[in-house]
């Protein structure tokens, strides 16, 4: 949503005075000192501007936010004084709940707003005029001008406010075949999403899709109103997915993730469709249901490789990889992993080389292949040490140790093995030293490891874990 243009002010006379006198001062004032301002004001206003009406004394007297209230009564505004007055004491309430938590309230009181104050008198005036005559579609367009001036991170509930507004006006406009209803129902799912309140905004979302559906309606940036209502769904039907897939909730998940892929297809944007896809193999991932999962991310790959998306292409390769893997297809998911790594590394994508390098080097683990497992988990670490990312660098040090106290392993069960004068001088020397341990001259099935490096790598815990691992041995 955009912010309309701001249209000139229009101010009563009270309200053009008193903005002579602005800024408003932000400072508290005793009882006291403002009487006596007051009468100092009365005196220098008899002395030199003789003649000046109650009004023009009244509108240096008195605050801007009581100057603004007075002339929306005295120009006949009784429910624009109402609605305003009552979005003036929340306001207040706000603040005051945010001192009683003492917490930092960043907003300025609202008497010190004076513009604020300015578009409530301007747009409230004009909707309600334009009620009073049953235009309601002017209504709803200077309450939706409100909601676009208030779309800021710290007046999103004076928006919401504005937004519940439209859209009960919304349902009283005949004249324009439903447009005002679908995207009123869409600031409304907007609303419910923000706070967290997904199957409100779902059901919004569905009422905003269906009104849409078959036109061409678009919206102030010439997005079509009908793709915005496919990607809210989408959207929202992928987060609904997740709490579901959290909750075990598998059949629930894969029937929504379905209905969203219907409707990205609708769409008619091929990435789009293709996200669709993609969580929906995933939920068929989680489910076990492997051969669907297969089908689905096929069918995600093609469309990635039409549109030559490579880094959405990663993406697929990376869940097939994580389907084969579930099904101990190794040899497979290799391959894929081989992929995108190299995708990754092409395209500067420093989490994704992590996170395929790491997946490469478990299955290396587990097919017993450590010096491969060792490099590729040296790689992992090495990027998340250039990132500077402490929780990857944890992790993935740990993954390293492993391999290489696997590695370790090799050479030392073939001295023991060997059970022979040279073979227990080299694992004492070890013992000792803890350094450098040297490979079975006969076999060469060990592997030499430079503690060294490790220290090199800026971290003693992936060596500490090798020497625990091995002594435990």
């Amino acid at each position: 949503m955009t912010t309309l243009p701001p249209l000139p002010m229009i101010r009563p006379k009270l309200t053009a005075l008193a903005r002579q006198k602005l800024p408003c001062s932000s400072r508290k004032i005793s009882k006291s000192q403002l009487i006596k301002e007051k009468d100092d004001i009365d005196h220098y206003l008899e002395v030199n501007f003789k003649g000046l009406s109650k009004e023009e004394v009244a509108a240096y007297r008195n605050s801007y936010k009581k100057n603004v209230c007075v002339d929306m009564l005295r120009d006949g505004y009784h429910k624009s004084f109402t609605e305003l007055f009552a979005l003036m004491e929340q306001w207040d309430a706000l603040r005051e709940a945010a001192r009683v938590r003492s917490l930092f309230w960043p907003q300025k009181p609202l008497e010190d707003q004076p513009d604020k104050l300015d578009h409530f008198y301007h747009y409230l005036t004009r909707a309600e005029y334009a009620e009073r005559k049953g235009s309601f579609e002017d209504v709803y367009n200077n309450l939706y001008a409100l909601a676009c001036y208030f779309n800021n991170s710290e007046d999103k509930w004076v928006r919401n406010h504005f937004y519940k507004r439209c859209f009960k006006i919304a349902q009283l406009i005949k004249i324009d075949s439903g447009k005002k209803e679908a995207e009123a129902h869409m600031h409304m799912g907007l609303l419910y999403e923000e706070d967290g309140q997904l199957l409100e905004a779902a059901e919004h979302y569905e009422a905003f899709h269906q009104l849409t559906q078959g036109r061409i309606w678009k919206d102030e940036t010439g997005h079509f109103l009908n793709f915005l209502a496919c990607e809210s769904l989408l959207r929202t039907y992928r987060l609904l997915s997740d709490k579901m897939l959290e909750n075990k909730e598998y059949k629930q998940a894969i029937k929504i993730l379905i209905k969203a892929s219907e409707i990205a297809k609708e769409g008619g944007d091929k990435k789009m469709e293709g996200e669709a896809c993609y969580y929906l193999g995933l939920a068929h991932l989680a489910a076990e249901e492997y051969d669907l999962a297969l089908t689905v991310l096929d069918t995600y790959c093609k469309i990635s490789t039409d549109l030559g998306d490579d880094l959405s292409l990663g993406r697929a390769y990376e869940a097939i990889a994580k389907v084969l893997q579930s099904q101990g297809e190794m040899t497979e998911a290799i391959k894929y992993l081989e992929k995108v790594v190299k995708i990754a590394r092409n395209n500067f994508q420093s989490l994704d080389f992590v996170r395929a390098s790491t997946m490469l080097g478990d299955i290396y683990n587990q097919k017993g292949h450590y010096k491969k497992a060792s490099e590729c988990f040296q790689q992992a670490f090495d990027t998340a040490l250039e990132l500077m990312s402490m929780p990857l660098m944890d992790e993935t040090e740990v993954h390293y140790g492993i391999a290489k106290a696997h590695q370790m392993m090799l050479t030392v069960n073939n001295y023991i093995e060997s059970a022979d004068l040279t073979s227990l001088n080299s694992l004492l020397s070890w013992k000792e030293r803890r350094g450098d341990i040297e490979s079975d001259p006969v076999t060469d099935l060990g592997v030499q490891v430079q503690f060294c490096y490790m220290d090199i790598l800026c971290s003693s815990k992936v060596w500490a874990f090798s020497v625990v691992y091995l002594s435990s041995k």
